[in-house]
């Protein structure tokens, strides 16, 4: 079993910036992969950047590439997602999760309780 316990969600004005952490619990060996993803209202779960615990180059969603950047603290078991230069479109409700990889919800299995970011204009 993993656990994922998300935090740094809240309400920031456009052009500003905000860090989410992940604290992951358990076997997370057996997971190799966190990813972060997020859930609009009214719209599906989508990949937002994921990286493997033991290094590689992380990866990106296109419409957050160059704005977000996922990065991890092996020594705390914790992913963060830095996210600046906010727009109101990236309002949703962000999720971390723990899986093989990819960009595929299908990939994730465990799951974090997700926290909500409101980006005002």
């Amino acid at each position: 079993q993993v656990q994922l316990v998300e935090s740094g969600g809240g309400l920031v004005q456009a052009g500003g910036s905000l860090r989410l952490s992940c604290a992951a619990s358990g076997r997370t060996f057996n997971r190799p992969v966190m990813g972060w993803f997020r859930q609009r209202p009214g719209k599906e779960r989508d990949f937002v950047a994921a990286m493997v615990w033991n290094g590689g180059r992380p990866y990106y969603a296109d419409s957050v590439q160059g704005r977000f950047t996922i990065s991890r603290d092996n020594a705390k078991n914790t992913v963060y997602l830095q996210m600046n230069s906010l727009k109101p479109e990236d309002t949703a409700v962000y999720y971390c999760a723990a899986g093989i990889g990819g960009r595929s919800r299908g990939a994730y299995d465990y799951w974090g309780q997700g926290t909500q970011v409101t980006v005002s204009s």
